[in-house]
């Protein structure tokens, strides 16, 4: 896991900013969630926008008293799916829900495309994820992978922690602009299957995550929008 010293609220409310920083704003519209060592779920409230989500407005999910987004069953069934998940990030991020209304793939055209050497999950509804049932199939859709793309709709991707889980989305949603970007040059030249797979772990590490997260914060910071700066 990535040592941060905050908590799990205040990772989920960093997290929301940095995520709407890098494509994935959309009104008060996408969520991130993640789940304590005791499996208690924290999760964004309905309401607010995700660049202006502090860490009073990530509540547990089984509160009464909080107000959850009509998909936070979306969450839930993927927790249920997969015991490695700790956090979980839904939106609508422009390049890689595009892309999701395509029959195209993600493919690995640069560093950022190796993190899906094994591929994006695709779910084929287009609905709005409101049961249990379509939460269980947004899940198996997943499967083992980072992500999955929600036919036009958005994407939903995993992570063991609230950090990866961002570094997933935010890369996600790169490689799928560099993607677009490229096929407007000419024939797509992919890097092959077998190198991907061998890159990607040498690519991707915890320490490296870690530094990642701690530059995304600063950022954030430097433009007066972190937690604690008051609302957007």
């Amino acid at each position: 896991m990535v040592a941060v010293a905050q908590s799990l609220r205040e990772q989920v409310a960093w997290a929301c900013r940095i995520v709407a920083a890098e494509g994935y704003a959309d009104l008060t519209l996408g969520h991130v969630s993640a789940r304590d060592l005791d499996g208690s779920i924290w999760m964004k409230r309905k309401g607010v926008a995700l660049d202006e989500v502090e860490p009073e407005d990530v509540v547990q999910i089984d509160d009464a008293d909080a107000v959850l987004h009509l998909e936070t069953v979306l969450h839930e069934g993927v927790y249920r799916a997969r015991t490695d998940v700790g956090c979980v990030v839904h939106g609508h991020p422009p390049y890689a829900t595009a892309l999701g209304a395509t029959n195209a793939d993600l493919v690995p055209l640069t560093h950022d495309g190796i993190l899906f050497a094994d591929g994006v999950a695709r779910f084929a509804e287009p609905d709005l994820i409101v049961d249990d049932a379509q939460a269980n199939a947004v899940a198996a859709a997943l499967g083992t992978r980072r992500a999955v793309l929600l036919k036009n709709h958005g994407v939903l991707v995993v992570g063991k922690d609230v950090p990866w889980a961002v570094l997933t989305a935010v890369t996600l949603e790169r490689a799928a602009r560099l993607q677009s970007i490229a096929a407007t040059f000419g024939e797509l030249q992919p890097v092959a299957a077998g190198l991907a797979r061998e890159l990607e772990p040498v690519k991707y590490r915890d320490e490296f995550v870690a530094e990642y997260w701690q530059a995304w914060q600063r950022q954030i910071a430097r433009a007066g929008g972190g937690p604690g700066a008051g609302r957007a």
